[in-house]
């Protein structure tokens, strides 16, 4: 079995397991890499900023024409997965944002405001890169 975990997107999901609301148990730290393991398939509320780019990327910029939730298979089963697939088209994330998570994966930083990063502990993760779309990582004020 192979999980296509598809574009990182600027929260660094895969397979919308987005960042944790800062609230309740969560207020002051997110969960632990180890709690966030923990999680099954499940209904989610997407994060503000999936939902904004879903609407930049997939609904012509109405927001108001995307779902608020997915339903989602959760790390439990993406660990069950003998190969965990990452594409990188350039269009969905940003160069800064490309490098950052195959960095923490490649030296093991795992935090579950950055849910890619959790991936540093599966035993077989690809990233495929469309070279067109890497981009630089450069300071630009508009």
């Amino acid at each position: 079995m192979r999980c296509d975990a598809g574009w990182t997107r600027d929260v660094k999901h895969w397979a919308f397991n987005d960042p944790f609301k800062r609230e309740g148990k969560y207020k002051d730290a997110p969960p632990t890499p180890a709690e966030f393991r923990k999680l099954s398939t499940r209904v989610v509320n997407l994060h503000p900023v999936t939902c904004m780019q879903n609407a930049r990327t997939s609904a012509g910029g109405v927001v108001t024409g995307v779902p608020m939730q997915a339903l989602t298979v959760g790390p439990v089963q993406t660990w069950m997965a003998e190969k965990v697939s990452i594409w990188q088209a350039g269009t969905h994330d940003n160069p800064f944002g490309q490098r950052l998570t195959a960095f923490m994966i490649s030296k093991r930083i795992m935090d579950s405001s950055v849910p890619m990063s959790l991936l540093a502990d599966h035993p077989n993760v690809q990233f495929n890169y469309y070279r067109g779309g890497i981009g630089v990582c450069e300071t630009e004020m508009h």
